[in-house]
C-alpha cells in the first residue's frame, strides 16, 4: 500500500494544498530506500520510505503498534512495560513494514531509527535492532533525533523549502523551532515546566477521565464553561517565547478540591477553563515566536504543527489564527504523521542520508537530546516522561 505524498493539509481545511518542491536540494541523484523505526514512548513503530532523486518521498509503508491499553489502568506511560512491548513485538512490525513496502533487506539504502530523546528502554531496543539489520545486511546506519523527524516531516508530506516554523506539542515535548536545514535548527521557546501533551493528560487524571486523557478534555469541554473559573494564563506577555503550564495544572487541581465532589458540570467547565488558558497562552507564545523568527531568519515560509496535541481541534484553530495574523501559511502534517511513527524516522534518515550523514556501530541511545545543539537545557530538563 502505497501513501501519496505530494500533499500537505492546511490547518484550516482537510483540502489538499500543493506546494512545489521548491528550495530543495539533492546530494544524491538516484533514488532510496529507508527502513524507519520508532521505539522513544509507547508506539512501536516501523516504515519504509522512498526518498526519490527530485528530493520528493514516497510512504511504501508504515506500521504503528500503540500500548494505549497496557498503559491505560496506570494513567500514564509506565517505561519498564513499554520497554519490555517494543521487545514483543518490534520484530513483526519491522517485517510486516517491509512486506507491505514490497521490499527485500538487500534494496535499503539505510536503515534508520529513533536514538533519542525518550525513554531510554525502548530507544534502545529500536536502536539495537536497527544496528542489527545494518550489520547483516552491510547496510549504513543512521541515529536519529526524534524531534529532528517531526521537524523534517512537512518536506516529505508537502515539499516544504527552509526556512519554516515548528510547533512541536506533544505528550513529551513543547518548543518552538525555527527549520533552518537539515541539521540545522534554532530553539525560539520552549516549556520550563510540563510539556502541553502531559499536562492535558494531568488534568484528565486529576479529574477522574480516562487515559489518554488528552482528547477527552477536549470532550468534556465541548459541553463546559470555559468562563467559570479565574484560571491564570501562563507567560502572557513575556518577550522570550517559553512556555509554562505547571501553575496552571495547579490552579485546576486547587479549584477541583474545593469542589469535592465533582459533578459532571464541574468537570466539562474545569476542562474548558483549561482549555481556554492553554489557547490563549499558546497564541501568546507562539505570536512572540513568529517574531523572534521574522526578527533573525525572516519571514517563515510556513508554520508547522506537529505532535498529537496538534490533533485537538480548538488548538488547531487557535494556531490558524496566530499563523493568519503572522501572513503565513499553517501546515499541519495528516494526524497518523503528526503522532509517533516509523515514516517520519525514515525520511529524516533519507534527507540526511541524501546529504551524507551517516553515523557508525557506536552510535548511543540517549534519553535527552537537544535539537539546537547550541541551546542551553531548560530547567527540569530530562525529568517528565520524555526530554524537552
Amino acid at each position: 500500500m502505497h501513501f501519496e505524498t505530494s500533499q500537505c493539509y492546511r490547518g484550516d481545511t482537510e483540502t489538499p494544498l500543493w506546494r512545489p518542491a521548491q528550495g530543495l536540494k539533492l546530494g544524491n541523484d538516484t533514488s532510496m530506500l529507508v527502513l524507519g523505526i520508532e521505539t522513544t514512548c509507547d508506539e512501536t513503530a516501523a516504515a519504509v520510505v522512498e526518498r526519490l532523486s527530485d528530493g520528493s518521498g514516497r510512504i511504501l509503508s508504515n506500521i504503528v503498534r500503540s500500548q494505549t491499553e497496557e498503559h491505560a489502568r496506570f494513567g500514564g506511560v509506565v517505561p519498564e512495560i513499554a520497554a519490555r512491548a517494543h521487545v514483543d513485538v518490534l520484530d513483526g512490525i519491522v517485517d510486516s513494514a517491509m512486506k507491505q513496502a514490497g521490499v527485500g533487506y538487500e534494496r535499503l539504502s539505510a536503515v534508520a531509527a529513533a536514538a533519542g530523546p525518550g525513554l531510554i528502554g525502548g530507544v534502545i531496543v529500536g536502536l539495537t535492532t536497527a544496528k542489527a539489520i545494518a550489520m547483516v545486511h552491510d547496510t549504513p546506519l543512521i541515529a536519529v533525533n526524534h524531534l529532528e523527524a517531526h521537524a523534517l516531516t512537512p518536506r516529505l508530506t508537502c515539499a516544504l523549502a527552509f526556512p519554516y516554523c515548528l510547533f512541536l506539542a506533544s505528550g513529551g515535548h513543547t518548543q518552538i523551532v525555527a527549520v533552518i536545514g537539515v541539521g540545522n535548527y534554532v530553539r525560539l521557546g520552549t516549556t520550563v515546566d510540563d510539556a502541553m501533551g502531559e499536562a492535558f493528560d494531568k488534568v484528565a487524571k486529576m479529574l477522574g477521565l480516562p487515559y489518554p486523557g488528552g482528547p477527552e478534555v477536549e470532550r468534556a469541554a465541548v459541553g463546559g464553561d470555559a468562563k467559570r473559573f479565574a484560571l491564570p494564563r501562563p507567560m502572557l506577555g513575556r518577550a522570550d517565547a517559553n512556555f509554562s503550564l505547571s501553575g496552571l495544572k495547579t490552579a485546576v487541581r486547587n479549584e477541583a478540591s474545593r469542589l469535592v465532589p465533582l459533578e459532571p458540570q464541574d468537570i466539562s467547565d474545569l476542562c474548558a477553563g483549561f482549555q481556554a488558558a492553554v489557547l490563549e497562552s499558546t497564541a501568546d507564545r507562539l505570536s512572540v515566536g513568529l517574531r523572534l523568527f521574522h526578527e533573525q531568519f525572516g519571514p517563515p515560509r510556513a508554520l508547522v504543527a506537529a505532535g498529537g496535541v496538534a490533533a485537538n481541534q480548538a488548538i488547531r484553530g487557535a494556531l490558524q489564527d496566530v499563523a493568519a495574523k503572522a501572513q503565513t501559511t499553517l501546515i499541519i502534517p495528516p494526524p497518523a504523521l503528526c503522532t509517533d511513527n516509523g515514516a517520519m524516522i525514515a525520511w529524516a534518515g533519507a534527507e540526511r542520508l541524501a546529504l551524507g550523514m551517516v553515523d557508525t556501530m557506536d552510535a548511543a541511545p540517549r534519553a535527552r537530546w537537544l535539537l539546537d545543539a547550541n541551546a542551553t537545557a531548560p530547567a527540569g530538563y530530562g525529568k517528565t516522561r520524555a526530554a524537552f
